[in-house]
């Protein structure tokens, strides 16, 4: 009976279903035996996410010109399955047949996409991204990525990714496809999702400058188009900057990242919502502290100027922030930090700024009194710029006293000719701003010199006069011993 049942079934339809799925299956190529210089499996995943869609009955080498129009889309996912299989860059001389073939095909993908195709389906979608996720989503090896400092040595050469003949092209087809008219972001949202970005964002990490660039457009781009995944990309490129700071110190795309945040600024509305406020004071403040902010502080101070730009009022509270993370011991950040500080007050309004005028001068007085000249050099450069002649001299009662004493010291002891010059230039500005001030103040600082000198020399007295009595005492048990005078009459 089981024979009979068996006996009846179609089996004309059988093989009819095994020829097609055999003939789907050749638009994905083998990454086995026939290819030794691939990557093993890697065109065979499958995934929920990015299920296999092999187009049926379409030649993968078949020109674009010579389909009709109905079945462009259907040699797209052909050409797409085809270029699933990922080849081993480290040996040029293996596979390079096919990988020639590939990077030909990838060629006619780009000109396909920028050619203005048919509106993309969601099974095409599917197959873009899981060749977009088989070519470029890797984790790179320790020993790749354990070579970076961080970007603390400039002069090291940047590391070349051999695969890039390739990696290019990818990186190129998936921006024109994200920037495509025929791409419809509520359809392509469910393939380029959360998980696609983090990806994405992982890669901004490697060591290549080339495919930096690259991702920082995409990414861009994907921030653009995908207005649901915004506040998602936000967040996730805050992570990221969090354990640059707190845990790893290390991340070779930071100044991409803060450079896409830079334009994304820009078209925040106002007044700014209490998140970008918080992105501001948890993020951007803070990564001023690493030792390799030297690498990304150009975007990094862009980005806060461009937040005082948005909302005048965060001036203050940025140069608090500022002052607080100030590098003391580092003279090169001291340097770029002045730097910064002379953007920030050439935007700032009166009333903010005399909200930290006080401790903000205090602490370029220390810079002018830097042994360092490229500190006091710079510090004194602050005189130069109109803007902040202008807010001291409005506030002159109070600054003036203030910002006097360093200068003075300045002019009488600085072992550097060029901060002298620059030293004596802008003490005459101050007595051209105020004369009686300057004299007042000068006078107040030769009492004060002389009150610090006096009461100098009534210390070194009193420590002679206790030495003097303690080496009349006679030595007896554990009676402490007086050391050498040399020892005890160091000053600093």
């Amino acid at each position: 009976m089981l024979k009979q049942i068996l006996s009846r079934l179609p089996r004309k339809a059988l093989k009819a279903e095994a020829g097609d799925l055999g003939r789907a299956d050749a638009g994905t190529p083998r990454s086995g035996g026939g290819s030794p210089g691939s990557r093993p499996n890697s065109a065979k995943k499958t995934s929920l996410v990015f299920p296999t869609n092999a187009a049926v009955g379409v030649e993968p080498s078949a020109a674009f010109k010579d389909v009709p129009i109905s079945e462009k889309l259907n040699l797209f996912v052909s050409k797409l399955n085809l270029c699933c299989t990922v080849f081993d860059f480290d040996d040029a001389s293996r596979n390079s047949t096919e990988k020639d073939v590939k990077r030909q095909t990838l060629i006619e993908l780009v000109d396909f996409v920028a050619s203005g195709p048919p509106r993309f389906t969601e099974p095409v979608i599917a197959a873009m991204c899981k060749m977009c996720a088989t070519n470029l989503f890797r984790v790179f090896p320790p020993n790749y990525r354990s070579s970076s400092l961080g970007g603390e040595n400039d002069d090291d050469e940047p590391t070349f990714d051999p695969a890039w003949p390739h990696l290019q092209l990818v990186y190129d087809l998936l921006l024109k496809f994200v920037t495509s008219s025929c791409l419809d972001a509520k359809l392509a949202k469910k393939y380029i999702d959360h998980s696609f970005i983090l990806r994405l964002l992982d890669l901004f990490d490697t060591e290549d400058p080339r495919e930096r660039e690259w991702l920082k457009t995409v990414l861009h781009r994907i921030y653009g188009k995908f207005m649901v995944h915004r506040p998602f990309i936000r967040k996730s490129i805050s992570n990221v900057f969090y354990r640059f700071m707190f845990e790893a110190e290390r991340n070779n795309g930071i100044a991409e990242m803060l450079e896409i945040f830079g334009s994304v600024i820009s078209g925040f509305a106002l007044p700014l919502k209490e998140e970008h406020k918080i992105f501001l004071w948890r993020a951007l403040i803070p990564l001023h502290k690493p030792k390799s902010v030297g690498v990304y502080f150009q975007q990094l101070s862009y980005c806060v100027t461009q937040f005082i730009e948005k909302e005048p009022k965060l001036a203050s509270s940025v140069i608090k922030g500022l002052l607080r993370v100030w590098p003391i011991t580092n003279s090169q950040k001291e340097v770029l930090f002045l730097g910064e500080l002379e953007e920030i007050l050439e935007a700032i309004n009166m009333v903010e700024f005399q909200k930290i005028m006080v401790p903000l001068f205090w602490r370029i007085g220390c810079c002018i009194n830097s042994f360092h000249f490229q500190v006091a050099e710079r510090a004194l450069f602050l005189w130069n710029n109109d803007q902040i002649v202008n807010l001291i001299a409005h506030n002159r009662q109070v600054l003036i006293p203030v910002i006097f004493p360093a200068i003075e010291r300045n002019a009488q002891s600085h072992w550097n000719q060029a901060v002298l010059n620059l030293t004596l230039n802008v003490r005459n500005m101050l007595s051209e701003m105020d004369d009686d001030l300057f004299l007042a103040c000068h006078d107040q600082f030769k009492e004060e010199d002389n009150r610090i000198s006096q009461e100098a020399k009534r210390r070194k007295e009193k420590w002679e006069h206790l030495e003097k009595e303690a080496s009349l005492q006679p030595v007896t048990g554990n009676t402490a011993v007086l050391v050498t005078p040399f020892a005890t009459s160091i000053t600093c």
